[in-house]
């Protein structure tokens, strides 16, 4: 598992709010909090597709 590169952590931004996104290396996903998604890291590339994302609330039961 490798550290997301933080000039590019700097630029990506989330597709449907272009809002900044929080890096969560423990789960190798990059969170919208604004859009309530998870966009993974596969292999070490951001997967910045908002039919690929995790929604944040699928978690919190």
């Amino acid at each position: 598992m490798s550290a997301l590169d933080p000039w590019l952590l700097e630029r990506l931004v989330c597709p449907m709010t272009r809002t900044p996104l929080r890096y969560d290396e423990a789960a190798q996903e990059l969170i919208s909090d604004a859009a309530g998604l998870a966009y993974p890291i596969r292999d070490g590339v951001p997967v910045m597709l908002v039919e690929e994302a995790r929604r944040l609330d699928e978690t919190a039961a």
